[in-house]
Order: structure tokens, then sequence, then C-alpha cells
């Protein structure tokens, strides 16, 4: 029986160690298959994690924008191809340079400032910075956004800059172009008004003119009799049988109507006289005409009609001028002069109530046109007046003061002449009123003013 033990037992240690070796294959095989899958899911996720490194770096170097990547200690640790060529010498990189030297001293914000926002853990949003580049000290517009490690910890800071340089000249042309668009809208509505109400006054003018022709000649034809008629009634009244007639002297009171008849006749006339006034200056308002004229100085049309209208006023104005000479412009300088003496006339009304007023008046050429401006330290123009300051027969002066068509008619008279006239408020007060007519040129051509060295 003894013998016979040792021939079983490494039979069954042989099954035993194949199975054993079997399970071992399997579970390599097994693994093997799991590496293998495991393997080629890292590729994948490889190339998907190259292709989105290699987007997200060409979509880096595209922007425009500046893109700069600091650490905690504000030290450049990765910027794109805009910063570069910004900052960067050629052939060099900032990477590495601390952002306090990329920041211009007059900048509003700082490095400081920067490592502040990440000692509170605040990002930055649109906070102004004067960058250093090659071109000087530029203004950008910086929005940062801090950056943290995979255990949530701060490591740095991104920066995202665009020049304002470029965004405030875009804005700041279209806002002029809307200026313009405006003004010229305006002006557009303001001569179709002038057009319009320019043939009805032409209408108006005429039949007013023929009924006042005559009550006016027929005034001063009776104001000529009246010393006759007088003369007569004196003589009656001197007879001896005047006295038969007292009672009807006295109850008709005929010696107070002798006595009122050259006032009252005066009062006609000059009634007769001021609608005359007005009827020519509804003439020359409706007038579409514009003959040829002539070249004058203007510097000498604005100092005389300043003088004229200085020696008529009724209180001392200071008046300051700047009158460049000479200023050559074609047309009619009694016209100007006109519009000239009128705009005068118009500032000294507005500082009646000025303890101490103020004239200013400039006129100076500046390129092909001659700048003419009347300025005053009045009250102003009042904001629902400015809107119809140009239209016929609106006047903020009392009745009997105004007719309310100066400055209509220098309205109109300026733009025949080529120019514009506007008004506005002063920055430091009163009203500013100016005009501008186009600079005479010898040639026909428009002229060139030399430039100022």
């Amino acid at each position: 029986m003894t013998g016979k033990a040792p021939q079983v037992e490494p039979i069954n240690a042989s099954a035993e160690g194949e199975q054993i070796w079997l399970n071992v294959i399997g579970k390599m095989e097994e693994t093997w298959g799991q590496l293998i899958g495991q393997q080629v899911e890292l590729e994948r996720k490889n190339a998907a994690l190259e292709e989105a490194h290699a987007f997200m770096a060409s979509v880096f170097e595209s922007m425009s924008d500046v893109l700069i990547a600091c650490d905690t200690a504000l030290r450049i640790v990765r910027t794109n191809t805009a910063a570069e060529k910004l900052f960067a010498p050629a052939g060099q990189s900032i990477v590495g340079v601390r952002l306090e030297d990329l920041i211009a001293s007059a900048s509003g914000v700082s490095a400081m400032d920067v490592a502040r926002c990440m000692s509170r853990r605040q990002g930055l949003e649109d906070a102004e910075f004067q960058f250093s580049t090659s071109s000087g000290a530029l203004p950008f517009g910086v929005n940062g956004t801090l950056l943290y490690d995979r255990r949530k910890r701060l490591c740095g800071i991104v920066l995202l800059g665009r020049p304002l340089g470029e965004v405030r000249r875009a804005y700041s042309e279209l806002d002029q172009a809307h200026r313009h668009l405006k003004a010229a809208h305006v002006q557009l509505v303001q001569a179709e008004k002038m057009a319009s109400l320019g043939r009805l006054v032409a209408g108006v003018a005429h039949e007013l003119n023929n009924p006042i022709s005559f009550v006016y000649g027929n005034a001063y034809t009776l104001k000529r009799f009246i010393p006759r008629l007088i003369a007569y009634l004196e003589h009656i009244h001197a007879q001896p049988a005047a006295s038969l007639f007292a009672h009807e002297r006295q109850t008709l009171r005929v010696d107070m109507v002798t006595s009122e008849l050259g006032s009252t006749l005066d009062g006609i006339v000059e009634g007769a006289e001021r609608v005359r006034d007005i009827v020519a200056d509804l003439r020359r308002f409706s007038s579409d005409k514009r003959s040829a004229g002539a070249v004058f100085d203007m510097a000498a049309v604005v100092r005389k009609g300043l003088e004229w209208v200085l020696a008529s006023a009724d209180r001392m104005v200071e008046t300051r001028v700047e009158v460049e000479e000479p200023l050559e412009v074609e047309g009619h300088a009694g016209r100007m002069q006109q519009v000239v003496m009128n705009l005068v006339q118009n500032a000294l009304d507005a500082m009646e109530d000025i303890q101490h007023p103020v004239l200013y008046v400039t006129a100076k050429r500046d390129g092909t046109r001659v700048h003419i401006q009347i300025a005053d330290n009045g009250s102003g123009i009042p904001p629902d007046v400015a809107s119809h300051i140009f239209d016929p027969f609106f006047t903020t002066k009392p009745v009997g003061k105004g007719t309310g068509l100066g400055l209509a008619i220098c309205y109109g008279t300026v733009s025949e002449h080529g120019g514009q006239l506007t008004a506005r408020n002063g920055a430091q007060g009163g009203a500013v009123v100016m005009f501008d007519l186009p600079a005479f040129a010898p040639d026909g051509a428009c002229a060139v003013m030399p430039e100022k060295g």
C-alpha cells in the first residue's frame, strides 16, 4: 500500500498546476485586453486633447485682443501673437517679464491693483489700463479672470485687453456723423419752411403795399393842410362876429380838436411808416433772387455795423473785438452789414437786465471760410425758444418792439450768400450767434490758406 501512494499524488499535482496556469493565462489575456482598450481610449482622448489644444491655440493666435496670462507673482507665463507684436521687440518674447513693466506710469490701474484683486479673489471688469508700447502709452479696456489649479488653489490671472483708441474713434466718428445728420435735417426743414413762408409772405406784402401807401400818402397830405385849417379858424375867431358862435365853439371843443390834430396825424404817419417798414422786410424776406454782388471786406463791414449800433445804444457796453483783416467775401456789403447790425442789436437787447453787459465779436478766416461770431453774457436762449429762433414772425420781445422777421431775414441773407447761420448757448452763459461765408478766391477756385507754422 505504501508503494502505490507516490504514484497518485504526482498525477493530482500536475492537473492542478495546469489548471492554475490556465487561470493565470486567462487573467493575463483579460488584463491585456483591458490594457489594449485603455490604450485605444487614451490615444483617442490624447488626439481629442491635442485637437482642442490646437484649436485653442489657433483661437488665441488669431485674436486681435491682447491676451496675457500671469502667475501669482504677476510674472507673464503665456501670451498670444497680438501681445507679442505689441509689446515685444522683433524676435523676442515677453514671457517671464513682470506685468508692472508693461504698464505705463500714467495708467489709472497698476499692477498693485491687480494683485489686490487676486488677494480678494476678484476678477477685473472693463478696467482701463495704459500700456507702454513702441508707439507710446495706449489705453486698453481690460477684463481679468482668475486661474485655479486642480486643487482649487489660485495659480494666476488671465488678462484680456482691447485697445480703446479705435473704439473711441469709431464712436466719435459715429457721433459726429449723427450730429451732422441732425444739423442737415434741421437746415433742410428750416429751408423748406422759409421757402413756403416766402411764397405766402410775398402775396401778403403785395396786398398790404397798396393800402398802406394810400394811407401814408394821404396822411402826409392832410398834415400839410392842417396849418392852413388852423390859420383859417384863427382868422374867423378874430372877427367881431365870432362871439355869436362862442357857445358852439365851446360845446364842440373846437380848440381841443385843433390842438390834437398835429399829434394825431403824427401817430397815423408813424404807424403807417412802421407798417411800410414791415412790408419792406416782408419783401426782402420773400425775395429769392440773388443778383450779382461784388467783392468786399467783411472785416470792415463787421466793424462799421458794430460802431453804428453801439453809437445809438442807450447805455455803455463793454466790447471785446477780435477781427482779422482783410476778410474778403463776394456778395452785397449792405445786406451783410444789416445782418451784423441786427445780430448786434439782438445781443444788446438780450443784455438789458445785465448790470455789466459784455459783447464779444470775433471774425476770422479758416481755410476757405470766413467765420463771424457775436456773443453776449445775457440769460441765453431758453430751450423752448431754440427750435423757433429763426422762424418768421417769432419773437420774444414785447408788442411793438419786434416783428419777428429780423433773424429770419438774417438767416435768408446768409443762406443766399452761401453760408449758414446758427445760434446756441455759450459754455460760460449767454447766447452765441455765428455764421460763415465762402472766402473770396480770385481764380474762382476754393481758397486755401497757408498753414500756420
